[in-house]
């Protein structure tokens, strides 16, 4: 699974769902997702709050057209081979009068103690997820999506915020449960049975957790004790990647740690590794922006990220724009700089994407053990050299040796040990190839592989990928 993130209206603004089923999908089956994910399409009045503070939850957004246009674009996106998962947001609604807030002049939908009934960081209402209409209300309306519509799995949005009767509030703002805790019992019972329900309605769909903390088991079954969901995002994965990526590569061999530490719990959960629509917006850049250097060096540090988020276990989540290598953050007020199209740096990203896409589908290695730590053997873990090297196994017995150089010069004769079988291993990904823009320094094609050990040239910011011939 990889995925790309849509938000519809900012896309290519004025375009409707018919206008977008053809070019959207052309895009995507171009970079070769396997899935999109769409920002919330439920009726929202506030363009702003980018669909994640919904009034109409039984109605796609009219922005863009009529509910029968919004199954046209899945159909077609499903025509097409491509999944397509909705972001769905049961953790609060806004407070407009004229929708859920105090429906029947009473606290119908919303816990009446404040305490527990308004979201303190978003200035929203809190579902009372104690009361049985409430949560057959929501209930009701994730299987709507999932059966009226075709969906192909839902993104529930602020997990944590669920979870958590302190979140985001102080001493005095939130009242223990009945066992003394902070635990949300209600919220979490709702959660369990939200997963339980649609699993049973609709097998074969995904649940995803967007849940930024440690509480264990989200991914694990409901009869194991666990929240029941698909995957969870690995925001952890995410945060370290990046904060290591913004230092200056010299600098990068002090901060080695925060590479390593997600392969610690990498299988504590099943994960979906995401660079997402929240870490391109409010002053944080664009994607690229983030990482130091020139545009040239900027690029092929974007690269060999994709490259890693591609390789690491986990499943694939992309904003899009990082295809058009936009240097400025992500606004819904204007539409992506598709300048980017005729630009042959941002082109080397989209011609990468596309064969990571390919070779990632076409290797079990890279995704049938995302969850089990068989699926991942390390071979170097350099800090002087800014470098990871690490074997992905697959339950077919393939495997795939992949480095990673996030260093800002070239290694030459890297050594490799420990690689499991001798003769040629063919090189199937190098970022630093001029095909993608790169300075191509490579391996003539393949390494030779004799007792377990070889030598290999790898460019600067860049990963390569190597199988057995």
């Amino acid at each position: 699974m990889s995925v790309y993130e849509v938000h519809l209206g900012s896309w290519r603004p004025g375009l409707s769902y018919v206008e977008l089923a053809s070019q959207l999908v052309d895009h995507v089956q171009a970079l070769g997702f396997t899935h999109v994910e769409f920002m919330p399409v439920m009726e929202h009045p506030f363009g702003g709050s980018w669909g994640y503070q919904v009034t109409g939850f039984y109605a796609p957004t009219a922005r863009f057209g009529t509910p029968d246009d919004f199954r046209y674009l899945v159909d077609k996106l499903h025509q097409a081979g491509i999944g397509v998962l909705l972001d769905w947001v049961p953790a609060h609604f806004p407070k407009d009068e004229w929708a859920l807030a105090r429906f029947d002049g009473t606290c119908l939908y919303e816990y009446p103690d404040p305490h527990k009934g308004e979201h303190p960081d978003w200035g929203t209402l809190v579902f009372d997820y104690g009361r049985h209409e409430v949560r057959n209300f929501l209930l009701a309306n994730a299987l709507y999506w999932l059966t009226e519509f075709h969906a192909d799995g839902l993104r529930v949005d602020a997990v944590a915020s669920m979870l958590y009767l302190d979140y985001s509030r102080g001493p005095g703002q939130w009242t223990p449960n009945i066992d003394g805790g902070n635990e949300h019992l209600e919220a979490i019972s709702f959660l369990r049975e939200l997963t339980a329900t649609v699993y049973r309605n609709h097998p074969g769909v995904i649940m995803i957790a967007e849940e930024s903390t440690a509480w264990p088991g989200v991914s694990r079954p409901v009869d194991w004790g666990g929240l029941g969901f698909g995957l969870k995002w690995n925001l952890g994965w995410m945060h370290d990647t990046l904060e290591y990526l913004k230092e200056q590569p010299i600098h990068r061999r002090f901060h080695h740690d925060e590479l390593t530490l997600p392969a610690l719990y990498a299988f504590s959960e099943q994960f979906l590794l995401p660079l997402s629509h929240d870490e391109v917006v409010h002053g944080k850049g664009a994607l690229l922006a983030k990482l130091p250097g020139d545009r040239w060096q900027r690029l092929a540090g974007l690269r060999a990220l994709l490259a890693y988020q591609w390789s690491f276990p986990g499943k694939q989540l992309l904003f899009m724009g990082a295809e058009l290598g936009v240097e400025h953050e992500w606004s819904e007020a204007w539409g992506l700089d598709w300048s980017g199209l005729h630009d042959p740096g941002a082109g080397g990203v989209r011609r990468l994407l596309a064969d990571l896409n390919r070779e990632y589908r076409a290797r079990p290695a890279m995704w049938s053990q995302d969850c089990a730590d068989a699926g991942l053997s390390w071979l170097a873990s350099d800090s002087s050299a800014n470098l990871l090297a690490y074997l992905r196994w697959g339950t077919d017995g393939s495997v795939v040796a992949c480095v990673v150089n996030f260093s800002g010069v070239a290694h030459h004769g890297y050594h490799l040990a420990a690689l499991p079988r001798d003769g040629a291993w063919r090189e199937v990904v190098n970022t630093d190839s001029q095909e993608y823009g790169g300075s191509n320094v490579g391996n003539l094609g393949a390494i030779d592989v004799v007792d377990g050990a070889g030598t290999l040239h790898i460019g600067p910011y860049a990963a390569v990928w190597l199988v057995p011939a």
